[in-house]
């Protein structure tokens, strides 16, 4: 079985010939009626969002690092004691943008910096006003106000932010967001760039239980358990039980010595297809997931890496070279540094060298760098073949990982 309960799914064996092939559009189409078709096979249904995500419609908490119970049942015991035993990890992972997923907005560093935002867009306008430890979410059409207090802030704000507002008892979230790059608020990623049609539509769009259960349960740790929303445990940002698992009878195993049974998750025994599609892709979108989509295709898919790694030329999903850890500590901040990822690129790719020296290609290629050497450059690999893609109205820059020969003017490949 998979990590996530299901039959193993060989996307190696359906996926990558075809669309690495002359007749991508055709051979994807049918891929996606197959996928489709697998996903009700595998027990795993999907729902799509209207800006374009994806929902799981069974329980988040469903995946084996999460745990279904309550939170006192289930065991978890916060951060600071796993730091504990683990104080390398936690002194790094804490301060990183997965740690800071979720933000209550008492500790918001975007909202205590700035004690006001506006924004314009036909007869409405829109504040973000501080109070206190508070920060107050207002929009008006200059005769009618809605004013909420934000209730969450999604993203730590290296992009931008996005806030859960609570009105006539849904949650919403808000039609426009912060952007780092711009320093103020604009529409959030999704939402047409037109004049809303009422006030109520101004303040945002109202989320279903199923979409704030996936939100929460990515953004967050111990907020879902089950079907069941359990915000008054919830612990902002990705922390070490998100990924692990509840640690209760983790820390009770390893006192007692029972190192042969540690009750814990430990998403590195998982196979590199399992950990990027499955693990890491559960909330960074999978391949089957985007291809679920009826939608599907398009620049936003720029933002959800497991697909776009797989759709990579050549890309062997079983090669724990490719996944995702093997460029990305996630107890880490994200490496920004080229040449970091140059030593990634070289332990697949023969070097420049090897073009003028076949011993050299033969010694390379027995180490296991198999792949071609690149005959324009020997460093900066991601500037040309990860190349940072600007979603339109997102102020931002995504790399993308669809591993590929980026030339410049040319259509974005889905």
């Amino acid at each position: 079985m998979s990590a996530g309960g299901r039959a193993p799914f060989d996307r190696g064996a359906c996926l990558v010939e075809e669309m690495n092939s002359t007749v991508d559009k055709l051979k994807l189409s049918v891929t996606i009626l197959f996928i489709v078709a697998a996903g009700a096979w595998f027990g795993a249904p999907l729902l799509t969002r209207g800006q374009g995500q994806m929902l799981l419609t069974e329980p988040i908490a469903a995946l084996p690092w999460r745990s279904n119970k309550p939170f006192k049942e289930a065991g978890y015991v916060g951060n600071q004691a796993c730091a504990e035993c683990h104080a390398t990890e936690f002194d790094s992972y804490h301060r990183t943008a997965m740690a800071r997923a979720l933000q209550l907005p008492a500790d918001s560093e975007v909202l205590r910096a700035r004690q006001r935002l506006t924004f314009r867009v036909g007869p409405y306008r829109y504040e973000i006003v501080r109070r206190g430890e508070e920060s107050i979410y207002t929009v008006s059409d200059g005769n009618k106000v809605i004013s909420v207090p934000i209730r969450y802030s999604f993203g730590q704000g290296k992009a931008g932010q996005t806030y859960i507002l609570q009105y006539n008892g849904a949650f919403y979230e808000s039609r426009v967001s912060y952007y780092r790059e711009i320093d103020g608020l604009d529409f959030t990623i999704g939402y047409p760039r037109t004049v809303p049609s009422s006030l109520e539509d101004a303040l945002g769009r109202a989320i279903s239980m199923d979409e704030a259960r996936s939100c929460f349960g990515c953004h967050a740790t111990a907020a879902v358990a089950g079907r069941s929303l359990q915000l008054e445990n919830l612990m902002p940002g990705v922390g070490c039980e998100a990924c692990h698992g509840p640690g209760r009878d983790h820390i009770t195993a390893a006192e007692a010595g029972r190192f042969n049974d540690l009750r814990i998750f430990n998403p590195k025994r998982l196979s590199a297809d399992a950990l990027t599609q499955e693990f890491c892709g559960s909330c960074h979108r999978s391949a089957e997931d985007v291809l679920s989509l009826p939608q599907q295709g398009g620049i936003n898919n720029v933002r959800f890496q497991p697909y776009r790694i797989f759709t990579s030329r050549g890309h062997d999903p079983n090669d724990p070279r490719l996944s995702c850890t093997a460029c990305h500590n996630p107890h880490e901040h994200l490496r920004q540094d080229t040449a970091f990822y140059d030593a990634r690129c070289t332990v697949c790719h023969r070097s420049m060298a090897s073009l003028r020296s076949p011993a050299l290609a033969k010694t390379e290629s027995a180490q296991g760098r198999t792949a071609k050497a690149c005959p324009v450059k020997a460093q900066d690999c991601v500037s040309c073949h990860m190349p940072k893609v600007e979603i339109p109205g997102a102020h931002f820059k995504f790399t993308d990982h669809r591993m590929r020969i980026a030339r410049e003017g040319e259509p974005f490949p889905n």
